[in-house]
């Protein structure tokens, strides 16, 4: 996403207030995220927008998923001035709303604990305290599916394949809406596509800082469905929402730079990958398992972390192939970077790459060796073969997944405490819920054998 000019203080609050008026911006909406990733807003009318920006609003943290109790609830909305932006649609009375993006502050004016935006700034000051940022660019995909009498339903409106244009692709006229009013929105819009599965698609929007990156991330989700529901279709983030079809995942682009130079890079070593790169890669090696409840957050993430349809089980890498859990993309230079596919579209963005970052910086830190590159296809390897290359597999569900978060110290302390335990109880919740249904698979499966 461009963000809008440098500007600080009152020149940027100025600028801001200048822009609403001219362009009769009635609401604004000020953002922030739950643990979860669920976007949360308090929306003012034009007559406080001033107070808003300067960081005066409050609200009740303890009605906010992950946040605090009721007898400490009072937070407050600190806006990211350079996240101001004006939506590309009007409102339901054709008034004009703008949203900004905001840190969650407690009223001594600290940053608050349970705020995810504030768990990766941490883990960005401690990258830049070693002199690295990191440009990150992800990957999401999406299913656009048909309604009945208002609810979702999983009947696709095609029947369309990997890059198929229309008549075949009949969501091609509502992507290109999504596609327009990313970019109102500032966005750098690079590619647009159907997936492999009937009713999926893929907009790919230009890698950035990874703060950035995070923010796009949540207001892409925003802005695809919103478009979905004025052309009277559903958009799901769903990790996997039909059964035998390719689910959607996030693959997530990832480099550091070191004073503008990609650390990635090095043209005197094997591959031209620096031992910063590797380091990084065994970092996130070591902690798949650790951050997969955090990438892959749902029960559902885990029935498409299965062999057989793309999604990578296999915790190793790779330069040649798509099978292994991180690949390193041919193209070297400023573009040396590296390639995780192991994350989908319902994480929470912040968390997400809060934890992978802390991971590769764990990595470069205690100089972790990934190991040689597995370019032969993991997916059709015998159990032998694996076991031979030791290669290990990512956690196959969500309660393994957490099991595995709980070892994790490194993965804990990125979170902090706060974040980590609300964030286990939360899913160790859903866990319990989902193992007490009974399934139709179930019933199909056992009704008449027993």
């Amino acid at each position: 996403m461009t963000k809008t000019p440098p500007a600080h203080g009152r020149e940027a609050k100025a600028q801001i207030l200048e822009r609403a008026e001219r362009e009769r911006v009635k609401f604004l909406r000020l953002q922030f995220t739950d643990i979860l990733g669920t976007i949360k807003n308090v929306e003012i009318p034009d007559r406080q927008f001033e107070e808003a920006l300067d960081g005066r609003v409050m609200f009740d943290g303890s009605s906010i998923e992950g946040f605090v109790r009721i007898e400490e609830s009072d937070m407050y909305l600190r806006p990211d001035l350079s996240t101001f932006r004006i939506f590309p649609w009007a409102g339901a009375t054709g008034e004009r709303v703008a949203r900004v993006i905001c840190d969650i502050h407690t009223p001594d004016g600290q940053p608050f604990a349970g705020d995810p935006r504030a768990c990766l700034k941490k883990v960005i000051a401690a990258a830049a305290a070693r002199g690295f940022s990191m440009k990150a660019g992800p990957e999401a995909e999406f299913f656009l599916f048909q309604t009945r009498n208002g609810a979702p339903t999983t009947d696709t409106h095609d029947a369309a394949s990997y890059f198929d244009l229309s008549p075949v692709d009949q969501g091609e006229d509502v992507r290109r809406e999504i596609v327009l009013a990313l970019e109102a929105m500032g966005f750098h819009v690079e590619a647009a596509h159907h997936e492999v599965a009937p009713g999926q698609h893929e907009i790919d929007f230009r890698y950035d800082d990874v703060l950035t990156t995070a923010d796009n991330i949540s207001t892409f989700r925003f802005v695809v469905k919103n478009v979905a529901i004025r052309n009277g279709l559903h958009a799901t983030f769903m990790p996997k929402p039909i059964f035998g079809k390719n689910g959607s995942g996030m693959h997530t682009h990832m480099s550091l730079f070191a004073n503008d130079a990609n650390a990635f890079h090095d043209a005197r070593a094997p591959r031209q990958l620096s031992a910063t790169c590797l380091h990084y890669i065994g970092g996130i090696l070591r902690h798949a398992k650790g951050f997969c409840a955090v990438t892959n957050p749902l029960v559902n993430s885990y029935k498409r972390l299965v062999p057989g349809y793309e999604a990578p089980t296999a915790i190793s890498w790779s330069e040649k192939n798509r099978s292994p859990l991180v690949r390193v993309p041919a193209t070297r230079g400023t573009g040396t970077r590296i390639e995780l596919r192991m994350p989908d579209p319902s994480c929470n963005p912040y968390l997400a790459l809060a934890v992978m970052l802390r991971a590769g910086l764990d990595g470069i830190e205690r100089e972790l060796d990934p190991g040689p590159p597995i370019d032969k296809n993991i997916f059709k390897m015998s159990h032998r073969e694996r076991r031979h290359l030791r290669i290990d597999d990512l956690p196959g569900n969500l309660n393994e997944a957490l099991d595995e978060l709980e070892k994790d110290d490194v993965v804990r302390d990125t979170l902090g405490e706060h974040l980590f335990e609300h964030f286990l109880a939360a899913k160790r919740e859903e866990w319990q819920d989902y193992i007490k249904q009974v399934s139709p698979w179930e019933v199909e499966r056992y009704i008449g054998l027993y």
